[in-house]
């Protein structure tokens, strides 16, 4: 038969080509598999589908209007949560790639590691912490989402990443390609956000700690691009007997202090949480509104073996920052959105920077 321009490559073959990964990748012919067994894709490997099904739910297409930092703000260069997500999703696959990792495993957790987020970014967190014994967190809401309210059925390994992409979650992931999405997160989020801080005015360059300006460079391509190599050094490192994800411990102390810094000079910032109080009482008032009025809550996004409360926060913090002030505004004949006019705005002398 002769040879034609194109390769036929199947699910078998994907999965052939996954046994020259390193010894600690995840390979998809071992996934622990779904809570509802299918049959295998003829295409695809498990974690291929995983992808797949991520980026065609309604939950990620929502991303592209949810906060990530700043509330509400005036430019169309601020990052968004959708915008976050691909960027975190970039990173994870580069440091799976220089790894020998599985990449699409780490891209899939990558993709819905922040599905769950609710409107207005973490002060969605503070505003739903009452409605919910022991809290309220965006990873535990990810899980609820793909699981439930939208019946994605993926993989053990890919629910377990998006469990545990926060730092704070414990048991860690329980993959090698879950703790690049948890180094790639924060990656992301600390060079985007500077970024932005920085077009915003709220920051100058040289307001960033000297240390991680010397270890990292300046926020953009150049710190994601020495981060990435920090973690990528680290991990090979012969002194890391863990055989786990790691960053190189200097540049680990580096960015433990930029984090510390983004804290106090942006994240609680007064020009970032300035509108923070009217964030939370738009949250809090859809809430009990539809507490007492659970009839409104659509029949294509509740779960009904839930308790009431339960469906009532699925449905809020499923909501866009616009859908819910649009909302809140209508049922409340009040004006919540004027008073989000965005605080930060472009410079006029920044604007060929853009």
């Amino acid at each position: 038969m002769t040879a034609g321009p194109f390769r036929f490559t199947d699910r078998a073959a994907r999965e052939r080509r996954e046994h020259d990964l390193a010894p600690a990748a995840t390979r998809a012919a071992d996934s622990r598999g779904r809570a509802r067994p299918e049959a295998e894709d003829e295409l695809r490997t498990a974690f291929e589908r995983d992808r797949d099904r991520i980026l065609h739910a309604k939950a990620f297409r929502r991303l592209k209007h949810k906060t990530q930092v700043f509330l509400n703000p005036d430019g169309d260069h601020f990052v968004t949560r959708l915008t976050h997500t691909l960027q975190v999703t970039q990173v994870a696959r580069s440091l799976a790639r220089a790894l020998g990792l599985n990449e699409t495993l780490a891209e899939a957790i990558a993709l819905a590691h922040d599905v769950g987020h609710s409107p207005f970014g973490h002060l969605g967190e503070d505003a739903l912490e009452p409605y919910v014994p022991g809290g309220w967190h965006h990873a535990a809401q990810g899980v609820r989402i793909v699981e439930v309210l939208e019946h994605l059925n993926l993989t053990w390994e890919v629910r377990d990443g998006v469990r545990s992409h926060s730092w704070k979650i414990d048991p860690p992931p329980s993959t090698r390609e879950g703790e690049c999405v948890r180094y790639a997160d924060r990656i992301g989020y600390l060079s985007h956000d500077a970024l932005d801080a920085i077009r915003a005015g709220v920051l100058r360059a040289d307001d960033l700690p000297s240390r991680a300006r010397a270890v990292f460079g300046e926020p953009g391509s150049e710190m994601v691009g020495a981060m990435i190599d920090a973690v990528v050094a680290g991990s090979l490192s012969p002194e890391n007997t863990a055989g786990a994800v790691v960053m190189d411990p200097d540049a680990l102390e580096a960015m433990h202090e930029l984090r510390a810094f983004m804290f106090q000079r942006v994240y609680n910032s007064q020009t970032a949480a300035g509108q923070k109080h009217v964030a939370i009482e738009v949250i809090r008032r859809l809430v009990d509104h539809h507490l007492e009025h659970p009839d409104l809550i659509p029949a294509s996004y509740r779960d009904t073996e839930a308790d009431e409360v339960t469906q009532v926060v699925d449905y809020v913090s499923g909501m866009t920052d616009r859908f819910a002030l649009n909302m809140h505004d209508r049922l409340f004949d009040a004006d919540a959105s004027s008073q989000l006019t965005p605080l930060l705005r472009d410079p006029p002398d920044r604007t060929a920077a853009r």
